[in-house]
């Protein structure tokens, strides 16, 4: 595969929903605590006290405004997977928005994430081939299509749902994921701008929030923020394995290997119990590392280590040109987040001093 370059549009893009989500998420922290809008300790949960759960809306705000600015300095590339990957993410960050305050059943949810991927789906959002190892790529009809493209992009979504039930681990997997997405897509021949782009300006959002989301979290991004970004990572990596021909079409499999594994075991434990794989309890992966000792911090580095791992395998699965890249994208993201981090603890630390004063 040809390596092509990140453009202008790419780079604008991360910085501009980074800035926006670092602002964006301050004022939601904010809108929550004087709404009651809080995620309070429970039972299934390990945080100690009331925290903000609508980290979502900033997730969403900071990328559909990094969009809008986009257009305005003309790098918006128009088209109908670009329009069902928008407009998808979107109802879905609805359905989650909704959940989060009120509260809904989850074939209720499922329903609903069912109809959207049916819209998209009919939007051009679909896996149309298989490659099947010593025998070549298989078209698939139209209802096996429908069926796959379904279970790919429902499974994934949930997938990223359940993995954020420890501060700082969705939102890692998440930008890592999106940036390994957003660089094989450079690979593509023709090159997709559209998938790097929203891969992209995923990871400028999701640090934004990333900052308040780290031990001691500040605010969570609830299912708002995990169906919305589940779903671009599963569509992305739709759009990938639709315009992939060979073996390269299942890295997704391997960049979104925490969530898949995570889905994996818990659904089979459920199930194996005669239990629902619908139903939430506290037996995914992240808890069973808590419960072997690891504190929060220390699960998150080893889940987050997995992610990079994965990433990078397969990045250098679909070319091996771009592992150099993966690296120097995996640096600056660390560099960013450790100084906005750094940032966070001192203003923190000032309006404690200006209190007592």
């Amino acid at each position: 595969m040809q390596l092509n370059f990140l453009s202008e549009a790419h780079i604008i893009g991360t910085v501009i929903s980074f800035i926006i989500g670092v602002f964006a998420v301050q004022y939601v922290i904010q809108f929550s605590e004087k709404n009651n809008l809080m995620d309070k300790p429970g039972e299934r949960k390990i945080h100690s006290h009331p925290t903000p759960r609508l980290g979502g809306v900033a997730i969403w705000l900071s990328a559909m405004l990094t969009f809008g600015a986009l257009i305005l300095l003309s790098y918006y590339p128009y088209g109908s997977l670009l329009s069902g990957i928008l407009l998808g993410s979107s109802l879905m960050f609805l359905l989650g928005l909704v959940d989060d305050i009120y509260g809904l059943d989850a074939k209720f949810k499922l329903f609903i994430q069912i109809t959207v991927v049916t819209i998209v789906f009919c939007l051009g959002v679909r896996i149309t081939n298989l490659y099947i190892p010593f025998m070549g790529l298989f078209a698939l009809p139209l209802w096996l299509s429908y069926i796959i493209t379904t279970l790919w992009i429902v499974g994934i979504t949930n997938a990223i749902n359940f993995i954020d039930g420890v501060d700082g681990l969705a939102g890692s997997v998440i930008t890592i994921s999106s940036i390994t997405l957003g660089l094989i897509a450079t690979c593509m021949v023709p090159t997709n701008t559209v998938s790097t782009l929203i891969a992209f300006i995923l990871v400028g959002s999701m640090l934004g929030f990333l900052t308040y989301n780290f031990n001691p979290a500040k605010i969570f991004m609830g299912d708002s923020g995990a169906l919305f970004a589940g779903f671009i990572l599963s569509t992305l990596s739709v759009v990938f394995m639709k315009k992939t021909e060979n073996i390269t079409m299942y890295a997704p499999i391997l960049i979104l290997s925490v969530p898949i594994l995570d889905i994996t075991f818990s659904s089979l434990r459920r199930l194996m119990k005669g239990i629902s794989p619908f139903v939430a309890d506290a037996g995914h992966i992240h808890h069973k590392l808590l419960n072997f000792g690891l504190s929060q911090n220390q699960a998150v580095a080893v889940l987050t280590t997995f992610a990079l791992l994965s990433g990078a395998a397969a990045t250098y699965f679909v070319s091996s040109d771009l592992i150099k890249y993966f690296i120097y994208a995996v640096g600056i993201i660390c560099v960013m987040l450790v100084l906005n981090l750094i940032a966070r603890n001192k203003g923190e630390a000032d309006n404690v001093d200006t209190k007592r004063d």
